[in-house]
């Protein structure tokens, strides 16, 4: 009798130790993911403000289309500039 009372002491003492274990991992795998999933939120939202942030210079959201035939015209034909070569 004595050795089967010794025996369940012991297993409830491992039990125990390997449920206190299994907590302690599981809490700090539990915070890493939790510190990862704010950190990704944390970018995600910074590129939300950079995408959202209006850029430098002038921006244009319509072009008529005379203007675009016209700029098409120049692009393909080009036009000649005549310059000179400075010498320093």
């Amino acid at each position: 009798m004595g050795g089967l009372l010794k025996f369940v002491v012991i297993l409830l003492g491992v039990g125990w130790l390997l449920g206190q274990l299994v907590r302690y991992f599981l809490r700090t795998k539990l915070a890493k993911f939790a510190q990862q999933v704010s950190e990704m939120e944390r970018q995600q939202r910074r590129e939300q403000q950079a995408q959202s942030r209006p850029k430098e210079g002038v921006n244009v959201d319509y072009i008529p289309k005379t203007h675009q035939e016209k700029r098409k015209k120049d692009i393909e034909g080009g036009e000649y500039v005549d310059y000179e070569e400075v010498k320093d």
